[in-house]
């Protein structure tokens, strides 16, 4: 029961702390897509496309098999956190030092490229940062991690906010992402201190042997940028900013909603370790509840944005891009793939099949790539939107069909139509109201799809609670 309410009370307070993040998110993106136009988003999309390409190339895999590691009986949590924190700290310099070189042959003007290199920087501290979260997941105090990058964003925000009201231009929108990875990083290490007291570790051996074990997650890593994030790198050299810009208004809204899948999944994937070869009966009862759930999830958010995407755009975007309405619309449907996508692929890492990972998401990048040249030149952001959905799809399509080969698992859809024609109920108040105000039909179809979830108890309070409840 102890474990059960620790979970619960993660889970709540991350998903609180990560929706107030994500508002001041989007907050950000109005501020700044009002400011720099369809041009300069585009440009400030492309800039933090390779602040991504850096994570990806120098991932190795150290913060999922760090955790992994961490959460076995009987770790050594000094030793791994010692050198897995010491490895990371050398492999993000790589960037610093490899990003000025990098920049003279890309065909970008100064302003992006001076970005790019701010965010080599940024990578440095978010890096370092992010491979200590093992440590609260594992000590169920992702808390400390939530107020962290809370406080971050808000220090970003009001920077950005400085910069839009003051006209300091684009570098400074640079600078605010750089102060709150600098800020991330300096709480998230102090904090970390109270867990494991690690210190620089330089034992060669060790990090062999770790990189073995983690290399194919950081190919992994690596191959999920492709299809998830190349997309905007192509869009900008074959198509120019306004296209990545006007693709990315409706993709930073997609991507600021995946904390959630990530959030779940890192609190579930110790358990998944621990279950998964010692408990097959708790393991699956854990995961159809998480599976249930991110159902439940995706169903009204697909149907509220099918219906409301232009009102979603021009309040976050701006009247100048609704042009990306659609764009949503299709993207939607991406995200709703994540979700499933996250849950497969944290049961193989789990399983210790991360090499039969790396190889489902090296194939679905070279779909996605090669997709994406000839769609992206043929029919420009609307190309991309359509390979993306496509990409996810078949990540799922293949995750799944391999999860139940060698784990022999596959999740029971028990109950998910009652969720189903909850989902109906809501669309059907969306197109009967859809010409009343935007946060009426907002706030009328939620209400409508609750009441329904309620009147057929599609879910109940002690399957939330139980999801993680130890054996």
């Amino acid at each position: 029961m102890i474990l059960a309410r620790k979970i619960a009370y993660n889970v709540v307070f991350n998903s609180f702390t990560k929706v107030l993040s994500t508002v001041l998110a989007l907050v950000s993106i109005g501020l700044i897509t009002r400011y720099l136009g369809r041009d300069g988003f585009g440009n400030y999309a492309t800039v933090l496309a390779f602040f991504s390409l850096f994570g990806a190339i120098l991932d190795l895999g150290l913060y999922s098999v760090a955790t992994r590691e961490i959460s076995r009986k009987s770790a050594d949590e000094k030793k791994i956190m010692g050198n897995v924190f010491t490895l990371r700290i050398f492999s993000s310099l790589v960037v610093f030092i490899v990003a000025p070189i990098l920049i003279f042959f890309l065909p970008y003007p100064q302003e992006v490229k001076n970005g790019i290199l701010i965010v080599s920087l940024a990578y440095v501290a978010s890096s370092s940062y992010m491979v200590l979260n093992g440590i609260f997941q594992k000590n169920l105090r992702m808390d400390k991690v939530a107020i962290t990058e809370l406080v971050g964003k808000i220090i970003q925000v009001s920077i950005v906010f400085l910069a839009v009201t003051r006209d300091w231009g684009f570098n400074a929108i640079m600078f605010a992402f750089l102060a709150n990875m600098l800020f991330a990083f300096a709480l998230v290490f102090t904090l970390s201190r109270k867990y494991v007291k690690f210190y620089p570790s330089f034992d060669l051996g060790y990090w062999k042997s770790f990189l073995k074990m983690s290399f194919p997650m950081g190919i992994s890593a690596f191959v999920t940028f492709l299809y998830f994030k190349m997309d905007t790198i192509i869009l900008s050299i074959l198509k120019g900013s306004e296209a990545v810009g006007i693709y990315n208004m409706a993709y930073k809204i997609i991507e600021n909603i995946t904390f959630f899948p990530a959030m779940i999944v890192g609190l579930v994937l110790p358990l998944f370790s621990m279950y998964i070869f010692t408990d097959k009966i708790n393991f699956k009862k854990i995961a159809d509840k998480v599976a249930k759930i991110f159902f439940l999830i995706t169903v009204p958010v697909v149907i509220g944005t099918l219906f409301l995407a232009e009102g979603i755009i021009g309040i976050i975007g701006g009247s100048d891009f609704l042009i990306s309405a659609n764009i949503l619309r299709m993207l939607i449907f991406a995200l709703a793939f994540i979700f499933f996508g996250h849950f497969f692929n944290v049961i193989l890492l789990s399983a210790n099949l991360q090499s039969k990972l790396m190889k489902i998401l090296a194939f679905c990048a070279f779909f996605n790539i090669s997709l994406n040249m000839f769609m992206i030149s043929a029919y420009s952001y609307t190309g991309a939107a359509i390979v993306s959905v496509a990409t996810e799809l078949l990540v799922i399509i293949l995750t799944s069909y391999v999860t139940y080969k060698y784990v022999g698992y596959k999740f029971s859809a028990k109950g998910w139509e009652k969720i189903l024609f909850s989902g109906f109920a809501m669309g059907l108040f969306l197109f009967i109201f859809q010409d009343i105000n935007f946060f009426l039909a907002a706030i009328g179809s939620a209400a409508t799809y609750f009441l329904f979830l309620w009147i057929s108890r599609a879910i109940t309070v002690q399957e939330i609670k139980s999801i993680m409840a130890s054996s």
